[in-house]
């Protein structure tokens, strides 16, 4: 604030400058007109003895133009065609423009240099009266501008001497009232910079500034959410690190007691078979485990959700249900495909990142198969639906189905229902929500249809329900989306 004061004080003087000579001039402006109209009232017509009529001026006129002792003026006279008729000839007469000419009986003022003086100059255009032997045409009186700048200065003065009191004065109050106003945040800085790294519980709002009140009350919201999030992520990696000691510790068990049957010698061949089988089985469920925990970071990720591009659902549903043929035949249970034949380009084709969507889907059906007995069926379904403006992917089956108690739990990191025996980490549910939302699609888990309920093997069934808003609906989009819907 300091530095605009400062650059706006030799403004502020400049300005005055300006202003003072305007309202210097004025005053002394009237007095040069009422001169010029008083010469040109006193100016008679005399006839000299070799008989030639001259113009004078009487000596109460003449005295009057001797009387300044501080400025010189000067007097001119002129007739008709230019000439001088009376007065000083080193006073320069008027430019006559023919487009704008000097009306009669109306006081002009212009700017002359006489002797590298600056001269202020008064002319009067006068109506010659036809019997005048002598014709007037023009009177002009000049005056320098000596009282006008002494005038002008003491303006000056009486504005910017004050200024030179009042700014140092006000520098010193601004620089007062601006430490006292900062010293509050001052000390909200010490008490933020001696906080603990782990310390978010909220500011105190005592002795903050009204003007900063807003921005502590906002840092405490960002400090609360912060706190959620650290806390969640706690309990995340906590849960995790429980889930993964489970496989890791039957690992070790089951090395353990493989590696005494060998050095016993002559060991049972089967349980050292058994130990190894059960070596496999912990070492699949703790990589599943660290795959899980890497689709979920992916998920959760900023940075990569930003990078985003076109795919298509349906490529995406039927190249996974390709991938899970091996597991369904290995379990023995019917795993297809129900929606748009052809063409990938057949269906409105989403904006996102596919990478995620793809590994929501095979969540989804790798959920599916785990739970569905042998001899079941699971169904990945699409339904282009242009009138909802969104693109339905659907994964049913004929496992024992989810409580309706417990369809929200399951999208909890690591909730798994009891009594399913069914191995497995307890996040592909999760994965699935977090990408979901990440792509503004809503997720939904319903009882499965009758008929598929009914199959051989059947349970009261589960069918996930995912629904992508579509980016742009388009005339067409809607009319090769239709023939597919129905």
């Amino acid at each position: 604030m300091l530095v605009p004061l400062l650059l706006l004080w030799p403004m502020s003087a400049a300005l005055t400058w300006l202003v003072a000579q305007n309202i210097a001039a004025r005053p002394y402006d009237r007095d040069l007109a009422q001169l010029t109209r008083m010469i040109a009232r006193q100016l008679v017509v005399a006839s000299p003895r070799s008989g030639e009529a001259v113009l004078t001026l009487p000596e109460p006129a003449a005295a009057l133009l001797r009387s300044d002792d501080v400025d010189r003026v000067y007097f001119q006279v002129l007739d008709e065609k230019g000439e001088v008729l009376a007065g000083d000839r080193e006073l320069p007469a008027p430019d006559a423009d023919p487009a704008a000419p000097v009306p009669v009986g109306e006081v002009q003022f212009r700017d002359e240099t006489i002797q590298n003086e600056p001269v202020r100059v008064a002319s009067l255009k006068v109506e010659p009266a036809t019997d005048d032997p002598v014709r007037i045409g023009l009177v002009q009186v000049g005056e320098t501008l000596e009282k006008r700048s002494r005038l002008t200065t003491e303006i000056i003065k009486g504005v910017l001497l004050p200024q030179y009191v009042i700014l140092p004065v006000a520098v010193l109050l601004v620089w007062f009232a601006l430490a006292r106003g900062i010293a509050p945040l001052n000390q909200l800085q010490q008490r933020i910079q001696r906080r603990q790294s782990h310390d978010l519980s909220p500011i105190d709002q005592h002795d903050v500034p009204e003007e900063v009140a807003p921005l502590v009350r906002a840092i405490n919201d960002l400090l609360m959410r912060l706190d959620q999030s650290m806390a969640t992520q706690k309990h995340f990696l906590a849960d995790a690190a429980h889930q993964l000691k489970t496989p890791l510790a039957g690992l070790r068990t089951q090395a353990e007691l493989a590696q005494r049957e060998i050095d016993a010698g002559g060991g049972d061949a089967q349980s050292v078979k058994r130990s190894l089988q059960q070596i496999a089985r912990s070492s699949q469920r703790a990589a599943h485990m660290v795959n899980q925990l890497l689709a979920m970071a992916r998920a959760e990720d900023e940075e990569q959700a930003r990078r985003t591009q076109d795919f298509s659902l349906l490529r995406l549903a039927t190249d996974t249900v390709q991938d899970f043929l091996p597991k369904a035949f290995e379990k023995r249970i019917d795993l297809g495909y129900e929606g748009p034949d052809g063409d990938a380009d057949s269906v409105p084709r989403l904006h996102g990142q596919p990478l995620l969507v793809r590994e929501m889907i095979r969540n989804l059906v790798d959920n599916a198969l785990q739970y569905t007995p042998e001899g079941g069926t699971v169904t990945v379904r699409i339904t282009p639906d242009p009138f909802g403006q969104v693109l339905v992917l659907q994964v049913e089956d004929n496992g024992p189905g989810i409580p309706e108690a417990e369809r929200e739990l399951v999208f909890q990191p690591f909730y798994r229902a009891l009594g399913t025996n069914v191995d497995g980490s307890g996040l592909g549910l999760a994965i699935v929500r977090e990408i979901a939302e990440k792509h503004r699609a809503t997720v939904t888990i319903d009882n499965a249809r009758p008929a598929a309920s009914s199959a051989p093997g059947g349970g009261p069934g589960t069918v996930f329900t995912v629904r992508f808003p579509l980016p742009v609906a388009t005339p067409e989009v809607a009319t090769a989306a239709s023939p597919a819907a129905g």
